[in-house]
């Protein structure tokens, strides 16, 4: 379990085929003495365990279904990942919830800078869009970020200084990839109600026949 809240960032320096999967190594500073094999780490949103630490680095096997179901899949040395170590019993929950299990890719659709703010929207499918609710908490790349505003299949996110300083989502164009995971509290209301529901949605009718309205 994570906080979404980025503890520095890491830069991939070797990615290397193994059996099932890929190798990557990621030099990540002084956050490295800190860590033990079999450590859960949060890598740009996706919780991964790690397997070796040497020299200020550490290394992670991604599996397949990994790979394809993220962004790490399409990582190249250089590129540069956020890091989150698991929340320890006691730590203070500045985020939100975060399990480092994506939902989905999204796709920056639009970057508006200002001199006032800095605003990236977001497209999204179907699936994933029925999760995203305005003033609730989404996880992109593993930062626990508030939903300014939703569109349809889109939704955007106002970035503080801090968040563009400390993380890579300073770096993001449009065309960029993401990954994103939704709030578990958002997604398990969901898909109750849809359980109890059924797939019609998530109607006034229907609800006030399941005794929710």
């Amino acid at each position: 379990m994570f906080t979404g809240i980025v503890e520095s960032t890491g830069t991939i320096n070797r990615t290397t085929k193994v059996p099932g999967g890929r190798r990557l190594r990621v030099e990540v500073g002084v956050v490295a003495s800190e860590c033990k094999h079999g450590d859960s780490i949060c890598v740009s949103g996706v919780c991964l365990t790690v397997t070796t630490i040497d020299n200020g680095a550490i290394e992670f096997d991604v599996v397949t279904e990994t790979l394809d179901k993220t962004t790490l899949g399409e990582k190249r040395v250089g590129d540069c990942v956020n890091i989150e170590r698991s929340l320890r019993v006691g730590d203070r929950l500045d985020g939100h919830f975060v399990q480092g299990h994506i939902d989905g890719v999204a796709t920056v659709e639009a970057v508006e800078r200002t001199t006032v703010e800095h605003v990236v929207r977001f497209a999204c499918d179907h699936e994933m869009s029925r999760f995203v609710i305005t003033k609730g908490s989404i996880a992109i790349d593993g930062v626990s970020l508030t939903i300014a505003e939703v569109r349809d299949a889109s939704f955007s996110i106002a970035l503080i200084p801090t968040t563009l300083e400390r993380t890579t989502l300073g770096q993001l164009h449009r065309g960029d990839s993401v990954n994103v995971e939704t709030d578990i509290i958002v997604r398990t209301i969901v898909h109750r109600l849809t359980d109890v529901t059924g797939e019609g949605g998530l109607t006034l009718e229907a609800l006030q026949k399941a005794g929710f309205a």
